[in-house]
């Protein structure tokens, strides 16, 4: 898509991740179309109408099996109001957990797009790893900017 837009998109989900209120991780994600059209967005939090206060997103014990990945909740959106995600790209914060490689797979994501990083905490490499292999298999690029 160029450097350009890939800047400005990764802009936009920096920008989105602020939406979310956990504590200690904000993650955002834009999902766009062969034509650089924007066609979901999410950004980590939990579902709709599920109480979100800080006893609950500084406790990882209740927080983990309630909260939606920011690139799960750009494919329910998008699943929710009828839009295809077929061939498009999706622009992370973060790189994708196997869990939202699994999601963004199936959901026909051709392309993900993350910036650069070294700051992975150790509790998440190997889960990191399983997803890279996973989107190697599956024939995704994968791209750092």
């Amino acid at each position: 898509m160029g450097e350009k837009w890939d800047n400005r998109f990764l802009e936009l989900a920096k920008h989105i991740s602020g939406w979310s209120k956990d504590p200690s991780t904000k993650v955002g994600c834009v999902v766009v179309g062969e034509d650089r059209e924007i066609r979901s967005t999410g950004f980590n939090g939990f579902p709709r109408g599920i109480n979100d206060d800080a006893a609950r997103l500084t406790d990882r014990d209740k927080k983990y099996p309630l909260i939606c990945h920011a690139e799960e909740n750009a494919i329910m959106h998008a699943a929710r109001i009828g839009i295809s995600l077929k061939g498009s790209t999706a622009y992370v914060t973060w790189p994708p957990c196997s869990r939202c490689a699994r999601s963004l797979i199936q959901a026909g994501i051709e392309e993900i797009v993350y910036p650069e990083t070294n700051a992975i905490p150790e509790r998440w490499l190997d889960d990191f790893n399983t997803s890279n292999g996973m989107l190697l298999e599956a024939g995704i690029n994968v791209r750092t900017v």
